[in-house]
């Protein structure tokens, strides 16, 4: 009986991967019996433990999707400009901010002449997040943009009293083009993604641009956000066009599978932390993560030194600048800790490392806008692909390999040379992890 179930169990995971239960737009419709689970947990590689996780939860898991890479400012812009001059019937983008300098003015032109074509374009920001930007959208500037065609709106506009807006900020990175171009990722609209900062040098980031039926999920995230903030009903078969079993909407190249996974407050407030902490708890061999403002919370802590402690080799590798204060002195206090209890932590000195990445035994991985923090676990609206494509995978395993040749690994000795007082600050921040 129990080598039935296990093959059972292997064959139905196995056939999860290969795509051969999974339709395009669809969710992968697997049940696996509580019985069958330890035999599962125990055999299936962990991008097939992963799928289960998925199926659990109803989240689609689609082929037939192209995927790109986009690991600095300039590659994700000069994509995104591309596939903007391309549409034909709508560009939905949703930011934490749209910084007020020269990319945004050059994105802003692109999107007014798409809009004088006919093409429908909505936009969205996060008031809190423009606000703390240090060149913040005006009234003047959305007053301009909505005259030249470009319906932009604010997501909770701050208001009195302001204490009511501090909690469930949308922090989501969503460009849909046509239904079937999407982009997400850690890259807000500011032009130090390409120039960098002068006080902490090259902005390090990563995007990923999906073409094919994933994007549906990207569209599906974006509407829900718009309606509820906008008071309007968009949707239909026009903005879904891969809804329609039409083999002629597919792209060309098959495979490439993709679950996007969203955090909406109150609807799935737990979703986030539980896929990171699923599939660190599904590695065999090597966990890696790139995280920017590194506090992450006590089960996510706890998944961390489980892995360790099973053999698992978990790398984790932190900025050794940071455009917040204070934060970063908490990630390596929690860094450091971790680092005794047998993770690897790699301090990145090639400016700021603001990428929110994770790659779980060269078989799949995430791309997006969640931090390891309680903000993101908690409190915001997060959203992050988990792509199941080896290729994909071991491309961003090669710029993780290439990025620990840029940094310092953290010893007990390296971290000794932090002076007492950025220690105790550190010690003192990690009081504040559930607000940070």
């Amino acid at each position: 009986m129990k080598i039935t179930r296990y093959w059972v169990g292997y064959l139905a995971g196995l056939f999860i991967v290969l795509g051969g239960l999974v339709t395009p737009g669809r969710a992968a419709s697997f049940l696996i019996s509580e019985e069958m689970e330890d035999s599962v947990q125990s055999w299936l590689p962990a991008d097939s433990v992963f799928t289960h996780f998925l199926a659990r939860h109803n989240i689609p898991l689609t082929a037939h999707n192209e995927l790109e890479l986009l690991p600095s400012g300039r590659l994700k812009f000069g994509s995104l400009f591309q596939e903007i001059q391309k549409a034909k019937h709508h560009i939905h983008l949703e930011y934490f901010n749209f910084r007020s300098d020269s990319i945004a003015k050059e994105l802003f032109t692109l999107l007014a002449e798409k809009a004088k074509e006919g093409v429908k374009v909505r936009a969205m920001f996060d008031d809190f997040g423009n606000l703390s930007n240090n060149r913040p959208l005006r009234k003047e500037h959305l007053k301009m943009l909505n005259e030249r065609g470009i319906e932009i709106i604010k997501f909770d506009p701050i208001r009195f009293p302001y204490v009511n807006h501090i909690f469930s900020r949308d922090h989501q990175k969503i460009v849909v083009i046509d239904g079937k171009v999407g982009y997400t990722g850690g890259m807000n609209i500011a032009d130090y993604y390409i120039n960098g900062l002068p006080e902490i040098g090259p902005w390090r980031d990563m995007h990923v641009c999906i073409k094919g039926p994933a994007v549906e999920q990207l569209q599906k995230a974006f509407l829900s956000v718009w309606n509820k903030e906008s008071g309007q009903q968009i949707g239909g078969d026009e903005y879904f066009p891969f809804d329609r079993d039409s083999l002629d909407s597919l792209p060309p190249h098959l495979g490439n599978q993709v679950a996007i996974i969203q955090r909406v407050p109150k609807v799935s407030p737990d979703i986030m932390r539980e896929a990171y902490i699923a599939a660190m708890d599904a590695a065999e061999h090597r966990i890696q993560i790139i995280n920017p403002y590194f506090t992450p919370t006590v089960s996510v802590r706890r998944a961390i030194k489980r892995a360790a402690k099973r053999g698992v080799r978990v790398e984790i590798m932190i900025p050794g600048k940071s455009d917040i204060p204070f934060t970063p002195d908490a990630g390596f206090y929690f860094a450091n800790k971790l680092r005794k209890a047998g993770a690897h932590i790699y301090v990145f000195n090639g400016g700021f490392h603001h990428s929110k990445i994770m790659i779980v035994d060269d078989r799949f991985c995430t791309v997006g806008s969640t931090n390891l923090n309680s903000r993101s676990l908690r409190y915001d609206y997060e959203i992050n692909a988990f792509i199941f494509d080896l290729p994909t995978t071991a491309q961003l395993g090669d710029i993780f390999k290439a990025d620990k040749q840029n940094s310092t690994i953290m010893t007990r000795e390296e971290y000794k040379k932090r002076s007492g007082w950025k220690r105790f600050v550190g010690w003192f921040a990690h009081l504040f992890t559930p607000v940070l």
